[in-house]
């Protein structure tokens, strides 16, 4: 049986590639298991070697989104059913957002639907220029909905109305254009171009990265106030790591 799952360590960082091609990499039970796994793997494993964890396909496409025997089960499932089912797939989105290191989608083809969640759901989206993105899922009765409060957080109330309702596809500079991708590359010399843009996370502080990380997403719905408080805690916590004790004793020393 075919792997659905690849998983190795390019140097610092972690490679996770959907490895579905013949089904566009489209998500079904055990692919969105198999995925949740390998990041919780990679975050019990993060020594401080791992840096980050990059998100990719095999094949032509980045992912599809749901495939054929998941929408049949959704055509006949209950409402519980569907709920447990719904609920499955914003789990892996939230456990992104929990996953210590970074995660970076790398998206080549298609990110439709799911596959467009999924790569939005992820701290960072690199993409090859001729990639394409969109959430067409209401051409068909479906609202993309555990990518909305993500989109939302993204992009103001107008964008993310236009991009969830209209259901087209758009390009990578188009992503680009709007903040859903940070940065786009050539085809060609895209494995390489993403692993360079990756490295940048063996140059800076490791333990400050993950703090951000987190302070960035708890303060989601917190109010000024609060969000500046959690900030002067955070800071507070970060001078008192072993990476800023020597960052402080090197920058002295110059």
């Amino acid at each position: 049986m075919t792997e659905i799952l690849k998983i190795f360590d390019e140097s610092s960082v972690r490679m996770i590639t959907l490895n579905r091609p013949e089904k566009r990499n489209a998500l079904n039970d055990e692919l969105i298991a198999a995925l949740k796994r390998g990041l919780r793997e990679a975050d019990a494993d993060a020594d401080e070697h791992l840096r980050a964890i990059v998100i990719r396909g095999a094949g032509k496409d980045f992912c599809s989104g749901a495939d054929l025997s998941a929408i049949q089960k959704i055509a006949t499932a209950s409402y519980e059913e569907n709920v447990d089912d719904a609920r499955s797939l914003a789990e892996l989105f939230q456990l992104i957002r929990q996953v210590r290191v970074p995660v970076v989608a790398a998206v080549h083809g298609r990110a439709l639907a799911g596959g467009c969640g999924l790569a939005t759901a992820c701290d960072l989206v690199v993409a090859t220029k001729t990639a394409r993105f969109g959430y067409p899922e209401v051409k068909i009765g479906f609202v993309p909905a555990m990518v909305a409060g993500i989109l939302r957080r993204n992009l103001g109330e107008k964008k993310s109305f236009e991009l969830l309702t209209q259901g087209f596809e758009y390009s990578a500079e188009e992503a680009l254009d709007i903040g859903l991708v940070n940065r786009v590359f050539d085809e060609e010399s895209f494995e390489a171009a993403v692993l360079e843009y990756v490295s940048t996370y063996t140059k800076v502080s490791r333990s400050a990265v993950e703090m951000t990380k987190h302070l960035l997403y708890s303060i989601d719905g917190n109010n000024f106030a609060d969000a500046i408080e959690q900030g002067v805690v955070t800071n507070a916590k970060a001078r008192m790591t072993l990476d800023c004790q020597k960052g402080i004793a090197k920058f002295l020393e110059k």
